[in-house]
């Protein structure tokens, strides 16, 4: 058991809080004026973990703090408190296993970078809904859908493919389900890199909130290359376009991509290790 002294875990804590809150408090303020980010409030919508949850840190499995309160989940030991393995909810074995199984197999793979992103363009392929309505595409419907035509669609990532326009589903080379997201996920996929942010929070309180946001900053970075490589004109919000549709466009996405993979790597090793604690210290939760 590591021990932490009052003032470094406070420190932490509120290193942490303002770490997050450059990303928590614009998204609070947009609300309250009702205003819609279609880059940002993804990660606050797609993604379930409130603001709030986010702020709050957690120092994770095996960490002691001197001079802190109980709470649900916790126990004393002498003058520290600290995390109860036995405590932790039963659905978190089945969820570890799972977690740990996709990691894995992912971190197993080569990171493919030939996609470039069409998974945006296929949403919007013949439609006349598309998902960001208010912002106009760069290439008008006819442009876009000439794109998705004319380049081989490949999205691996089931949470991508399911949202494809019903006329794009046909032109992708998998049809990806839950099922077979284990058999399918590879590093190179931005959908799974920032779904790191997704599992770390799927495994709390065993995370550690540096790993979390650390999840979420890379999350941060690859929804912004995402949205920027997308058919939307997001130029007047300050995203520049990946321009897809030519050579150095893709050629721009495609290191961007690798340079992403790179970036997720240690995070994922990380997040197995979670995996691994937990598993360790709780060999058979409870069901509750």
């Amino acid at each position: 058991m590591r021990v932490l002294d009052e003032r470094t875990w406070r420190g932490l804590a509120a290193a942490h809080r303002a770490r997050v809150g450059t990303w928590t408090g614009p998204h609070r303020e947009r609300r309250r004026r009702g205003e819609a980010h279609p880059v940002l409030d993804f990660l606050f919508t797609y993604y379930s973990l409130r603001p709030a949850r986010l702020e709050q840190w957690e120092p994770g499995l095996g960490v002691a703090l001197r001079g802190g309160q109980e709470r649900p989940g916790w126990v004393r030991d002498g003058d520290a408190v600290h995390l109860d393995p036995s405590a932790l909810p039963g659905r978190l074995r089945g969820t570890t296993e799972f977690v740990r199984a996709l990691l894995d197999a992912t971190a197993s793979r080569p990171a493919r970078l030939g996609c470039f992103g069409l998974h945006e363009w296929a949403m919007v392929y013949r439609t006349d809904a598309p998902r960001h309505g208010a912002v106009p595409l760069r290439l008008g419907p006819a442009g876009t859908d000439a794109v998705v035509e004319s380049l081989p669609v490949h999205c691996t990532h089931h949470d991508a493919f399911r949202f494809f326009a019903d006329a794009a589903r046909p032109r992708n080379a998998l049809t990806p389900t839950r099922e077979d997201q284990v058999a399918n996920e590879q590093p190179g996929c931005l959908h799974a890199t920032m779904d790191l942010y997704k599992w770390a929070y799927k495994l709390s309180p065993a995370t550690p909130s540096d790993l979390l946001a650390d999840c979420f900053a890379l999350a941060v970075d690859v929804r912004e290359l995402d949205m920027r490589a997308s058919p939307y004109d997001l130029a007047d919000l300050g995203y520049p376009p990946v321009r897809i549709e030519t050579p150095a466009g893709r050629a721009e996405y495609a290191r961007a991509q690798a340079g992403f993979a790179d970036r997720a790597a240690p995070l994922r090793r990380r997040l197995i290790a979670v995996c691994d604690a937990v598993t360790a210290a709780c060999p058979a939760l409870p069901a509750r």
